[in-house]
């Protein structure tokens, strides 16, 4: 039976790390590994994990450089055939490792599956569910972003790379995803698998407008690796318009509509139809910039509250 390692990065999130790990812990699949790795968190946080210590394969409490040094060391620790890896303020839902292990025994040509994934507020109530389609390299050499919580992958291709890149802090999984991709095939399954939570401090939120930034970092460290160069150099056109138009979108979330009208511009300009294809962008700024954002807000509010019938 195939061996599955997950690790939890953690700092200062006690109110969420719970579920998180009980999220873990209450999987039907019994061959998991879970691993914790907490960045000396002051908030309550090593309690909560003490209390779960004796079901943990390994747990560690210590200052780090940040979440990626978190993460690259729980890949050091794991040992399973499949690795993931879920935030200490996202869950699983039931039976998810089984569904993915079952994918990957299915398809051994498959280096990376991903699933669908609910957005839940602070609360936990979900007010959106993001429903993925099935991606290419070449798509997210694009930035066709994947939710990371849905995500898991071969320890074999894992290796391959260099894990995660610590002087990213924002798209540092996607990266990952792009340097993964190139050895094998990555596969989407239509099953909902997690849940991501939005809450003010998580970087989603806190932090929106600086992840644009690393979309061209991205872009930069790609056209420095000559594996990916070739591969890029036929979509360069549509990556460089989608690395504007991430940055529009999350200066749209950060509440900076003017710079992000600008960087929808800017991706029309490279490449219309990638900036076309996300006229919500360019509407919501608009709107924002008119004072008419509380629109929006009714609009983002009906649809949470579909999710409450």
């Amino acid at each position: 039976m195939t061996f599955v390692s997950i690790i939890t990065p953690s700092y200062n999130q006690s109110a969420y790390l719970e579920q998180t790990i009980l999220s873990v812990l209450n999987q039907d699949y019994p061959r998991v590994e879970y691993i914790i790795v907490d960045g000396a968190s002051t908030d309550g946080c090593v309690d909560i994990i003490k209390k779960y210590e004796s079901k943990l394969a390994y747990w560690v409490s210590e200052q780090d450089r940040g979440q990626a040094d978190a993460i690259n060391k729980g890949f050091a620790r794991a040992s399973g055939e499949i690795v993931a890896w879920l935030n200490s303020d996202d869950y699983y839902l039931p039976g998810t490792v089984s569904a993915a292990v079952k994918i990957f025994d299915e398809n051994p040509d498959v280096v990376l599956v991903y699933g669908n994934m609910l957005a839940v507020d602070e609360n936990g109530q979900t007010f959106n569910t993001l429903n993925y389609k099935p991606l290419t390299l070449e798509d997210l050499l694009c930035f066709q972003i994947i939710g990371q919580p849905a995500v898991f992958m071969r320890r074999s291709a894992l290796q391959k790379t260099n894990g995660l890149d610590s002087s990213f802090h924002f798209l540092l999984d996607h990266l990952l995803w792009i340097q993964i991709a190139r050895h094998g095939k990555i596969l989407h399954v239509d099953q909902t698998w997690s849940a991501a939570r939005y809450h003010p401090e998580a970087k989603n939120r806190a932090k929106a407008a600086e992840f644009g930034r690393e979309a061209f970092k991205i872009l930069e460290t790609i056209s420095q690796d000559d594996n990916l160069v070739p591969m890029l150099s036929k979509v360069n056109r549509r990556a460089r318009a989608s690395a504007h138009r991430v940055d529009a979108r999350y200066l749209l979330d950060g509440g900076q509509p003017s710079k992000a009208l600008s960087a929808w511009g800017r991706a029309l300009l490279i490449h219309p139809p990638t900036a076309l294809a996300r006229m919500n962008i360019i509407i919501s700024a608009v709107l924002n910039l008119m004072g008419l954002e509380k629109l929006r807000e009714v609009v983002l509010k009906d649809r949470a509250n579909q999710y409450k019938k």
